[in-house]
């Protein structure tokens, strides 16, 4: 698939004196470069899930999903009916 994409010159510079030294084209050491970081980035171990504990007067809003990034947006910026527990 041919793309255009737009790198620093210094980094194009690097790149394409790289592939001279290993003796293959530009788009091949690309195409490896990225593979070998995206196996990087499959390697890292998986972030342990964790939970969020409420606990105090008050609580949360009823109805309210603590995990719902939006809800919560919601609620800061005043949208929406949302009446505190007691």
């Amino acid at each position: 698939m041919k793309i255009t994409i737009n790198l620093p010159d210094d980094l194009m510079l690097q790149a394409k004196k790289a592939a001279l030294e290993a003796d293959t084209t530009l788009t091949e050491f690309v195409a490896n470069a990225l593979r070998e970081a995206l196996a990087k980035r499959q390697r890292k171990a998986p972030k342990k899930k964790f939970e969020i504990f409420i606990s105090g007067k008050g609580g949360t809003y009823p109805g309210v999903d603590i995990s719902d990034t939006a809800a919560l947006l919601d609620i800061m910026d005043g949208i929406g009916d949302f009446k505190r527990r007691d």
